[in-house]
């Protein structure tokens, strides 16, 4: 039950940061392009990366503070930076193929999904 507390308000606390975020980048750039999700991508994946590192090599943290960090806060500011983590274990591991599978599975995979949807919703709903 600690555990999933822990997530549940890390997610708390990641969503209202990319809530902020993206409404900020709104504001400031117009809605001509995503530059709110792109910034939460890249900026999640970056802290991925330090946080990552930072408990591997340095930080002893209990498994409640992890995944309230790396599941809670990361994954609601951005679940993209779960998959830059997956994709770069895996070519670290010189398993280019596999990471490429994933990549390019994840990313078209996910867009295609997102269309069948919009086509579904738009079949039954209108």
């Amino acid at each position: 039950m600690k555990m999933l507390l822990a997530v549940a308000l890390g997610g708390a606390f990641g969503a209202t940061g990319r809530y902020l975020f993206a409404a900020q980048a709104l504001r400031l750039m117009g809605p001509g392009f995503p530059w709110g999700t792109l910034g939460v991508n890249v900026i999640g994946s970056f802290f991925m990366g330090v946080l990552v590192e930072g408990l591997a090599l340095r930080f002893q943290l209990s498994p409640e503070m992890r995944v309230f960090l790396v599941t809670g806060v990361l994954g609601g500011f951005t679940t993209f930076s779960a998959f830059s983590l997956d994709v770069s274990l895996m070519i670290e591991k010189k398993e280019l193929a596999l990471a490429a599978l994933y990549a390019f599975g994840s990313l078209g995979g996910a867009v295609l999904a997102l269309f069948f949807g919009l086509w579904i919703a738009r079949a039954v709903l209108s």
